[in-house]
């Protein structure tokens, strides 16, 4: 008889979907990391599983699981926008930087990889539409020293592509010029670089501490990727221009949008009308054909609930425009379809790929319903403990603990940070509770000796 674990490979390597029962929130990291490590062997490119997550705080306690128990395993983080639809703002530099570094990445030649990698993301990030490939492709600028690459060149792509000049290096999409050195901390790098030219060769890379100016390091290559998902370019102030003349008449004098763009100037919540700026849009699905996809319990609910919000934001808007006072600048939306997945168009790109949906509970199989039992099940809460006046929620802990390890289970405490998790340790251990052993992942915590207890920080 298969195991889970087996069955399910089976079923994502055929195109197949599937349920993944009996996996609750916290041991879905290790069944994804056995599904990753399964599927790498059968898979090239840049990842090997698509997971979706309802949200983007089960998104980074994902990431952080999986670090924990597969720190072999590349996570690839594809967030959400960190604004509302048709915001007056633009997402945040952090948030835009991690989308294009990973669509960056994505966008490139597959090659076979070493480490099976999982494309991390989320319900809200996959519903809505991205640049296309071939652009993210295309404008991803690279260079190494010995290189003839003029500064001027380099100076005019990070204009175009959403870098903003400063005097000095700090934060994350900023550059500044210094006679030959253009100084500039690029999306995907934890820290700024220097670049030196003479004339127009570019002699050295040089990654260094923003504080104190020193050089920390050397690169031989530079890979860039653009800080905005909307280029203002000849070409695209141009597409811009005719779309938004067409989809919402001529424009009015008062139109701070339409003019900011017309001049190349950056507009706040530019992204909003992200579709004028190209001919087409993909979806996240576009750059991972072919790759199973993982969905988080509960994801599709919230996809529904997502595309709902979506069209009340839309329907706001419209109202506030019919209504708009004078001297009050216009605020013309996009169509919803135009900037995210419809209903339909959602439900159709899932029944056409290879999807495991994860669920906590035990569901049984049937004739239209592949299904892989992990039997996995939600712990012991100490509800009734904590409730109860006259009991000692840390004396019922320490009495489960060694109701477990009598039963020859081994056992791991977990913390949510590093001061919780030694709280917890000196908590139990002055109940009477011994040989509890710190820990930094969970080889580490399989390599104590079965009486020895592992404590952790791992978000459960």
């Amino acid at each position: 008889m298969s195991t889970p674990l087996a069955r399910a490979l089976d079923a994502l390597r055929r195109g197949d979907s599937l349920t993944l029962a009996g996996v609750p929130d916290g041991y879905d990291a290790l069944v994804l990391a056995d599904l990753a490590r399964g599927l790498k062997g059968s898979a090239d490119g840049a990842a090997v599983l698509v997971h979706v997550a309802r949200d983007g705080q089960r998104q980074g306690a994902l990431a952080a699981a999986l670090q924990f128990v597969a720190p072999e395993i590349e996570v690839m983080g594809f967030p959400a926008w960190d604004c509302q639809p048709y915001d007056r703002v633009s997402p945040t530099t952090a948030a835009t930087a991690q989308r294009m570094t990973t669509l960056a990445r994505l966008a490139r030649t597959r090659t076979s990889e070493e480490r099976p990698r999982i494309l991390s993301t989320t319900v809200n990030a996959l519903l809505q539409r991205v640049p296309p490939r071939a652009f993210i492709a295309r404008e991803t600028f690279s260079a190494a020293p010995g290189n003839a690459v003029a500064m001027d060149n380099i100076v005019s792509w990070l204009e175009a592509n959403g870098f903003l000049r400063t005097g000095t290096v700090h934060d994350t999409g900023e550059y500044a010029v210094r006679g030959g050195i253009l100084d500039l901390y690029p999306p995907g790098l934890p820290a700024p670089v220097r670049l030196d030219f003479f004339g127009d060769t570019l002699e050295s890379i040089r990654v260094f501490d923003p504080e104190t100016q020193r050089t920390t390091a050397q690169l031989r290559a530079l890979d860039l990727v653009p800080m905005s998902e909307a280029q203002l370019t000849t070409e695209t102030i141009r597409r811009f221009r005719q779309g938004y003349a067409a989809t919402f008449g001529a424009p009015t004098r008062d139109d701070r949008l339409y003019e900011s763009v017309s001049e190349g100037r950056r507009y706040a919540g530019v992204e909003h009308w992200l579709p004028l700026f190209y001919d087409g849009l993909d979806t996240l699905f576009d750059y991972v054909a072919d790759v199973p996809v993982v969905l988080d319990a509960a994801a599709e609910d919230a996809a529904g609930e997502r595309l709902a919000t979506i069209r009340d934001y839309y329907d706001a808007r419209k109202s506030n425009e019919a209504d708009r006072q004078p001297g009050v600048a216009p605020y013309r939306p996009l169509p919803p379809d135009a900037l995210y997945l419809a209903p339909e168009e959602w439900a159709r790109t899932l029944e056409g790929r290879s999807v495991a949906r994860v669920t906590p509970f035990s569901v049984p199989e049937t004739s239209g319903r592949l299904v892989a039992d992990f039997e996995a099940r939600r712990g012991r809460s100490f509800i009734a403990e904590r409730e109860a006046e006259d009991a000692n929620v840390f004396e019922a802990a320490v009495a489960h603990v060694r109701a477990l390890q009598a039963a020859g289970r081994r056992v791991m405490l977990a913390g949510w940070s590093e001061g919780s998790r030694e709280r917890l340790g000196h908590v139990l251990s002055d109940h009477g509770l011994g040989g509890i052993k710190p820990v930094r992942g969970f080889k580490e915590a399989l390599g104590l000796p079965r009486h020895e207890i592992a404590n952790a920080v791992l978000g459960l």
